[in-house]
């Protein structure tokens, strides 16, 4: 039955039960569900709280785009079809800066549809109407193959650590105080490797989709950050200048 609905409205799989083993090891990371339909939101997030996830929301491109990019999911549901923003449009802009899994929901099913939205970096698609039991074992599976890219990046053979889940970084073993701003662009940079970022784009991982570009923040931000990590503007160790453009990290994350 589309979306496991009763005849009331409600998830006919909102009860209290055991997980599946497969879905309880990544049962507790942070899912992003993006649509529309209030209707879609509420069992989708009910089943997947019911399976242990923490579930945000979006209605709109641009709060998906603000929530994504701020609050750092582990994994996006994402509706293609939006009030505001196409959800291709969303996916493309959050794969500029980051490596976020991506399951995108869509009406269309024709084959060069879905080839369109894996090209655009979906890491799974599902069509509509799907069954709330098949999207969350999708999500279950994506968040399998990709939760090594959720965890603790460490560089420079573990001088500098950085960690997603708790937002928090550790040079030499010391806790960096950095700023909200500060750390999502110390993550895009490091996502970003070894692509430089302009200025506006490192202002969308840190604000948030549709900021101006304001390159005097950035710049004032990105010297914050730089004396935080003491690295030498002169003879940068971690994040290098590209002239009129933007910003690279400089060194690889370790394997």
């Amino acid at each position: 039955m589309p979306y496991d609905l009763d005849a009331g409205g409600r998830s006919a799989l909102q009860v209290p039960g055991e997980r599946e083993e497969d879905e309880a090891e990544v049962g507790t990371a942070r899912v992003l569900v993006v649509d529309d339909e209030r209707k879609i939101r509420d069992v989708v997030g009910s089943y997947l709280v019911r399976e242990g996830y923490t579930v945000l929301f979006a209605e709109t491109g641009e709060a998906a785009l603000d929530l994504a990019l701020r609050e750092h999911p582990d994994l996006v549901v994402l509706d293609l079809k939006l009030p505001d923003l196409a959800g291709e449009e969303v996916a493309r802009a959050v794969r500029k800066v980051s490596e976020l899994p991506i399951i995108m929901l869509t009406a269309k099913s024709a084959e060069a549809d879905r080839l369109a939205g894996l090209a655009l970096g979906a890491d799974d698609y599902l069509v509509k109407p799907f069954s709330v039991r098949e999207l969350a074992a999708r999500v279950a599976a994506v968040l399998r193959r990709t939760k090594g890219l959720r965890s603790e990046i460490s560089i420079d053979g573990g001088k500098l650590v950085i960690d997603p889940a708790p937002r928090t970084a550790r040079l030499d073993g010391v806790r960096l105080t950095l700023t909200r701003t500060e750390f999502d662009l110390l993550l895009a940079l490091v996502s970003g490797f070894p692509r430089v970022l302009s200025r506006e784009q490192l202002l969308t991982a840190a604000r948030g989709y549709g900021s101006e570009p304001e390159e005097r923040t950035i710049d004032a931000h990105v010297k914050n950050l730089r004396r935080k990590l003491r690295d030498d503007p002169k003879q940068p160790r971690y994040i290098h200048t590209a002239a009129g453009v933007g910003y690279r990290f400089g060194l690889k994350p370790d394997a």
